[in-house]
């Protein structure tokens, strides 16, 4: 199967980055990955997301072309606010709160997850604990999720134990360490309290820091531990190598799994975590477990004390952890379980249908407005991806169905569907450019026409297709026309804040792929229509996505006050027209200069 896999990379500050690094060589082995594409066109994406700036770019590919979303811990604020607040968009990030049941304050509340945007929009889900897939359910996913555990690295790291106490001027003194980003929730003040009164019974004990430390955090140490602060992810898992135990506390926490304690799994080490979240689904005998409580100090005291007086105990619990660790998270077993997930997800939802299952809305609103046909009736669907065609035969009754695409003109193919009854559908294509080519269809030759969001991709001669579109319509017949509305109140917003107004102007890496051109207000398409000879039967604007849009109220509390109309602010543009005159102007002065 093909993956488009995203992610950041190291050397970057993230520990997703590592994990992708090491998940990426045995998925290689047994999938076509490329990692970061500009398109995801013919492969399924996957994206890989943390709660920190390094994934922006991940979260906005992730929104736009919806996938299989891999959450490493369930709340998303963080990277939320460095996307809004973090560069003086504030009404985007009060809109995202307000999106997710909070409400505006002074200051934000870092306890909401924010996870509702990229929730409506993923396909299917990986998590790593049974506690990240409870929050996705309390949040409303209903869609798979996949529970795969966290990789570990397994190493023998005795050649780095001895090489790595000699930088740390160490021989046999027994060392803990604390590793990764120190934040506030690390408990870096009970380890310290802890610590400090454990030198009273073992003065020869030490205790090592590793990672960037939070602003937030103070530490005080005594003279018997050291800080270092970001380093290699090679100096990071000598470090730990050189350790003997290691304390992986945390509180409180949004069952996050921790990158840090699969490593020391992996080295073989007695590590000793909070009882909370993620760890709580840890076996009992691979580690030692403190809880959050009024005994949290003396319980943390009790286990470091019994990890230096009990060697054999200590070497006891690392040897269960990474026997664990091999049979259970080794890289290789990763991989396996993500294509097992991914390809029965892709086998019950092929990639055009993601598409067809973020955008149901408006492809059954679509189907709803086309006339019913008869079993003489010829219906054209322009832009044909087979998304609705077979519809227009079982449910609406067309006797014969045909479609359109863009490409050379002359050359056709056959596409086929697979029906509920087992029976398969095919459509004729012809290719042809719509605004260049003669449409290769008799005059008056259809019942029906569907052109539906491809107007706003023409960039040369809109009305030529319009033109064709209205000799090979009958007398009487109809042309159903969608596309994106730059009037909706998406388009307001976006312009009162400063931004571009249109649903899609990127320039696009892909030549294959068509960028919008031109957007069109509701009032456009209705001269549009009657310019060439239909009668409006329908103009209407609704949504795309099966969406709503609190985060707009604002916008027609502006409309309001000033008297301006609120009708037709939908993000698409639906009409019928129905053919009952000729052409009345090929070039219109409001289109054409």
């Amino acid at each position: 199967m093909r993956i488009a896999f995203f992610s950041p990379l190291p050397p970057a500050r993230s520990g997703i980055a590592d994990y992708s690094a090491a998940l990426l060589e045995p998925l290689r082995q047994i999938a076509d990955v490329t990692v970061n594409p500009p398109t995801t066109a013919g492969a399924l994406p996957v994206y890989q997301l943390g709660n920190n700036p390094e994934h922006e770019f991940v979260y906005r590919a992730a929104i736009e072309t919806p996938g299989v979303v891999v959450l490493h811990e369930a709340n998303l604020h963080y990277l939320i606010a460095a996307r809004t607040l973090n560069r003086g968009d504030k009404e985007a990030y009060w809109r995202e709160v307000e999106r997710n049941g909070g409400s505006r304050g002074e200051h934000p509340d870092y306890r909401l997850p924010l996870l509702r945007h990229i929730l409506e929009t993923s396909r299917a889900a990986i998590v790593h604990s049974e506690a990240v897939e409870r929050a996705l359910r309390r949040e409303g996913f209903a869609r798979p999720i996949a529970r795969i555990p966290h990789g570990a690295w397994i190493e023998d790291g005795k050649a780095w134990r001895t090489l790595y106490r000699e930088k740390l001027g160490l021989t046999d003194e027994p060392l803990m360490g604390v590793f990764g980003f120190l934040k506030p929730y690390k408990r870096t003040r009970e380890i310290l309290r802890a610590f400090k009164r454990l030198l009273k019974d073992h003065p020869e004990a030490r205790l090592l820091f590793v990672g960037e430390r939070h602003p937030e955090v103070s530490l005080d140490l005594p003279a018997e531990a050291r800080h270092i602060d970001f380093t290699s992810a090679e100096d990071f898992t000598g470090y730990m190598a050189a350790c003997d135990a290691v304390l992986n506390l945390r509180f409180p926490t949004v069952g996050e799994s921790s990158g840090t304690l699969m490593r020391a799994f992996g080295l073989g080490k007695a590590s000793v975590v909070s009882d909370i979240g993620s760890f709580r689904e840890l076996p009992e005998d691979v580690c030692l477990r403190v809880g959050v409580d009024e005994d949290e100090d003396e319980l943390l005291l009790a286990y470091t004390r019994l990890l230096i007086e009990r060697p054999e105990v200590r070497d006891e619990l690392g040897k269960r952890a990474q026997d664990w660790a091999r049979r259970e998270c080794g890289w290789d077993l990763v991989a396996q379980r993500y294509v097992s997930f991914l390809e029965t997800f892709e086998n019950e939802m092929p990639a055009r249908d993601v598409y067809v299952d973020v955008h149901r809305s408006r492809l059954e609103k679509t189907l709803s407005l086309i006339p019913p046909g008869g079993a003489n009736d010829w219906i054209l669907e322009m832009g044909a991806y087979m998304q609705i065609t077979p519809a227009l035969k079982t449910r609406l009754g067309y006797g014969f169905v045909r479609g359109s695409y863009f490409g050379p003109a002359g050359k056709r193919e056959t596409r086929t569907a697979d029906l509920p009854d087992g029976t398969k559908f095919e459509c004729p294509i012809d290719y042809f450019d719509a605004e260049r080519d003669f449409f290769p269809y008799p005059s008056a030759h259809f019942w029906t026409v569907l052109c539906c969001e491809l107007l706003e991709h023409l960039a040369q001669d809109p009305m030529h297709m319009m033109e064709q579109i209205h000799r090979i319509v009958r007398p009487g017949g109809y042309l159903v026309l969608t596309t994106p509305n730059i009037a909706a109140l998406r388009s307001a917003a976006a312009v009162l804040q400063g931004h571009h107004p249109m649903l899609y102007p990127a320039y696009m890496r892909d030549p294959c792929e068509q960028r919008h051109a031109r957007e069109y207000t509701p009032d456009e398409i209705r001269k549009l229509l009657e310019n060439c000879g239909f009668e409006v039967v329908t103009l209407d604007t609704g949504a795309f996505r099966d969406e709503l849009h609190p985060e707009h109220a604002w916008v027609e509390h502006i409309l309001d006050k000033y008297s301006l109309p609120r009708a037709h602010r939908g993000e698409g543009i639906y009409a019928v027209g129905r053919k009952i005159g000729p052409l009345r102007e090929r070039y219109p002065g409001w289109l054409y200069a």
